[in-house]
């Protein structure tokens, strides 16, 4: 992908805001701001796909105290040589019920969980129960999953997963009502069968990553943002208006946008932007910039990983904190 470093004079931003669902949601996604937080794990990797996952509670313990606003955890049940990142390592799910209890206050997103792999029963039940635990801090990537291998060691055919994604989407969603009953693919939840928890809201924030194999109609009447990824910045300023078009087309209010980007933050300042992997080895002035320019072209978070950061992990997070936090949301 072409993630080129580029800064726009000027672009319309809606002012219209979001619908609140929960505390994490709230607090991650504003309308005309950016908010900033980390793909776990917090570390560098660089050589190969595992993270030693040392100090892991640490760091983010860390990116809590310095106001970083949101961790994300990743859906990786295999380590497929051909995707070359096993994420943190941890099931998302057990991870999140440990960062509930370590953390208070810095949102728990997981970008994102492939529903065509997991029943959504267990997506519902689990994803409910670290949202009440975490006190309503969850954010819940959704995705289709693009990794074939993955596939057949759980028997399940990768051309039917587009399918498979809106099936299971629609279940979790109804089992935030009460005692709900409805046919679904995945099984028919009737007889007055009910699950608990829900979530602290009645409602799970569900973000769509990338096409999932839908309509974009879809995307913009179902979920509640949408995950994309790093591109240019002027192809992102279109796609961004465009995303907004769709959701105002099908009658819904504002709906927020987010993208990762990975990060190598040099100790010399004013370090120009070279290409890196969907990212940029750069200094904390030029990264100020492009990061302004996303939230300039309406882009409401984005979650910065340090995989290939060659610099001391804390002191990175902390000069992250010192020169770029202040200007962003947090």
């Amino acid at each position: 992908m072409n993630t080129e470093f580029t800064m726009l004079k000027h672009v319309e931003v809606d002012n219209t805001g979001f619908q609140p669902i929960n505390r994490g949601y709230n607090s991650v996604f504003r309308p005309n701001r950016l908010s900033l937080g980390l793909v776990t794990p917090i570390e560098s990797y660089p050589r190969g796909p595992e993270p030693t996952m040392e100090r892991h509670i640490e760091r983010v313990q860390l990116a809590e105290e310095l106001g970083f606003s949101a961790v994300w955890l990743r859906d990786v049940p295999f380590n497929a040589p051909s995707f070359g990142d096993a994420g943190q390592t941890y099931d998302p799910f057990v991870y999140l019920g440990l960062l509930a209890g370590q953390t208070e206050r810095i949102a728990l997103g997981v970008a994102s969980i492939i529903l065509p792999l997991r029943h959504p029963a267990h997506v519902a039940k689990t994803a409910a129960t670290a949202d009440v635990l975490s006190g309503g801090r969850l954010i819940l990537g959704v995705a289709s999953g693009d990794r074939p291998e993955e596939y057949p060691a759980l028997n399940f055919p990768f051309q039917d997963r587009g399918v498979a994604f809106r099936e299971s989407f629609d279940y979790i969603r109804q089992m935030g009502e009460d005692s709900p009953t409805f046919e679904n693919a995945f099984g028919s939840p009737n007889g007055g069968i009910d699950m608990l928890p829900k979530p602290t809201s009645g409602k799970l924030p569900l973000l769509i990553t990338g096409g999932s194999q839908q309509a974009p109609e879809w995307i913009a009447r179902n979920g509640d943002g949408w995950m994309t990824y790093p591109r240019n910045t002027v192809v992102q300023a279109r796609i961004i208006r465009d995303w907004r078009a769709r959701v105002a087309a099908v009658g819904d209010s504002a709906k927020p946008m987010m993208q990762p980007l990975y990060v190598d933050l040099t100790e010399a300042p004013d370090t120009q932007p070279q290409p890196i992997h969907l990212g940029f080895r750069l200094g904390v002035n030029p990264l100020r910039v492009y990061l302004k320019s996303l939230e300039q072209i309406g882009m409401n978070h984005v979650a910065l990983n340090l995989r290939f950061n060659q610099a001391d992990i804390e002191t990175t997070l902390k000069r992250l904190a010192d020169s770029i936090l202040p200007d962003f949301a947090n």
